[in-house]
């Protein structure tokens, strides 16, 4: 295992989204050791550079290749990692933070972005080398737990993300239903298309190995699959080069892409695309692929925030009981946070800065609830209950826009992007789109809308015509004066006066 990095000697890392890795080398003019490492989640503030020795970290935000330059060739390590005092050439750090010098997650600097919660399963991103084997053993990784530990954390631990088999259900009772099929069992690691599986792959992939690796032992799988969108090439380059320093895997892995499309992000479509499948249709259930999966087998398929939750649950004597949130939309940069399930999602609005005064949040991914109000709390029940999504993005719309049109582009790629499977989602993505498309023209039918929308989420085989409809359900319960003021051939937005130039 390449040595791990220590405190005795300034670290000096690097931090950014897609950024190449290396191995630790010694400045060509300083006393530290130069590391490159993941993204923190927060884009806003990256390129970000840390310096940290003697128990303290300074932090270097938006630096450009210039001062990144400057910074590591003046580390002088008689200065604690940071400039000498009266060096007035050398950028001045925007916080230094004070830590255990074992630490091995990222101290929490007092900047915008990292004010929102805590950073347990994002405790390695921006701070250890991702596909470096000793930086994740000096965490704690790398441990064989008993199958019995593993199902009893299972057995409250929820699937995250829409792409997970067991999306907001407990998983040890599919776990345990695998463990009683006569047949060789496949894992499934379902990296396709969200922003938070995406920044694990990148940032953390040992935290999902592990949690994977656990999780093998457990059902003795035979086979291991991470599975990613072809588009996502450095998350894909990163966990194919972790898993090759992988420790004593219990099973191969294998790194598979599919196509950058929406819906094969679903679990038995993502099976599809890893079978060859050119056309990704929803397979019927039951059975479900826990029971006749990938190939025929018993399969399961998690994504890497709950495989992450597993292994950081597995070291830490009970699962965090936390949430990843991407943050979109009207916003500067992106970002990902992590927070507790007790916090709401106005926590969120901490760590981005809008474009504009809010308006509303689409929660749940592409087709997650609208809603103006973010005093809910971001635990499944609460989120349900709103009629929001869980699928782990907030998409921020500022006062300028407008949510008739927001909604009737959602619901035109809906009808563009389906898989065509079942008549519900097909026929009924695309009588949405034309509804919305008649309110331009003066007429507004909400009872019809409504009823289309509650016929495809009853009936659809699978999540994604269910979901389909509740951008437009939710948003003609909060915004429905926006829809009345379109059908009398007003925009209140002011951005599609003219429905010969509407967007639905």
């Amino acid at each position: 295992m390449t040595d791990i990095i220590t405190n005795n000697e300034p670290i000096i890392r690097i931090s950014e989204s897609g950024l190449r890795r290396s191995d630790p080398q010694r400045g060509a003019d300083t006393d530290g050791i130069v590391v490159n490492v993941g993204s923190t989640g927060v884009t806003a503030i990256e390129p970000l550079l840390t310096v940290t020795h003697a128990g303290a970290t300074s932090f270097y935000t938006r630096c450009s290749p210039d001062a990144v330059a400057e910074i590591v060739e003046r580390v002088d390590d008689t200065a604690d990692g940071v400039a000498a005092p009266g060096d007035r050439t050398q950028p001045e750090p925007e916080a230094v933070v004070g830590h255990d010098p074992t630490t091995a997650r990222l101290p929490i600097p007092p900047l915008a972005g990292f004010d929102t919660g805590v950073r347990t399963v994002l405790g390695g991103c921006g701070w250890r080398r991702p596909t470096n084997p000793a930086d994740h053993e000096a965490a704690g990784g790398f441990e064989a737990p008993e199958p019995e530990t593993v199902l009893e954390i299972g057995a409250t631990l929820r699937g995250r993300g829409w792409g997970d088999l067991c999306h907001d259900a407990p998983l040890a009772e599919t776990w345990e239903t695998v463990l009683e099929a006569d047949g060789n069992t496949a894992i499934v690691v379902n990296a396709h298309g969200a922003d938070p599986d995406r920044l694990l792959l990148e940032s953390a992939p040992f935290e999902v190995l592990d949690g994977a690796a656990a999780l093998a032992r457990t059902v003795e799988a035979h086979s291991l699959i991470v599975y990613a969108s072809e588009t996502d090439e450095h998350a894909v380059e990163t966990v194919r080069e972790a898993a090759a320093n992988y420790p004593e895997l219990p099973v191969p892995v294998d790194v598979v892409t599919g196509p950058a499309e929406y819906r094969a992000a679903e679990p038995t479509m993502a099976l599809e695309a890893i079978e060859g499948n050119h056309r990704l249709e929803a397979r019927l259930r039951p059975p479900g692929p826990e029971a006749v999966g990938l190939h025929g087998q018993p399969t399961l398929i998690h994504t890497p925030r709950t495989l992450a939750q597993l292994a950081v649950g597995l070291r830490d004597g009970g699962p965090p009981n936390t949430r990843l949130l991407t943050v979109t939309g009207d916003v500067d940069a992106p970002a990902t946070v992590e927070l507790p399930e007790t916090d709401t999602l106005g926590d969120v609005l901490d760590a981005v800065n809008m474009d504009g005064t809010l308006k509303a949040a689409r929660v749940g991914g592409r087709f997650g609830g609208l809603t103006s109000d973010l005093d809910v709390a971001v635990d499944p029940e609460s989120l349900a209950a709103a009629d929001l999504g869980t699928e782990g993005s907030v998409h921020l719309l500022a006062d300028d826009r407008c949510i008739v049109e927001f909604v009737g582009k959602t619901a035109r790629f809906s009808s563009e992007a389906n898989c065509g499977r079942c008549v519900p989602c097909r026929e009924g993505t695309t009588q949405l789109a034309g509804l919305l498309r008649q309110i331009y023209d003066g007429s507004y039918t909400p009872g019809k809308i409504e009823e289309l929308v509650r016929v495809m989420s009853t009936s659809s085989i699978c999540e994604f015509g269910v979901q389909a409809g509740r951008p437009v359900r939710t948003a003609m319960t909060e915004f429905e004066a926006e829809f009345e003021a379109h059908a009398d051939g007003h925009c209140p937005a002011g951005r599609c006066l003219d429905p010969l130039e509407a967007s639905v």
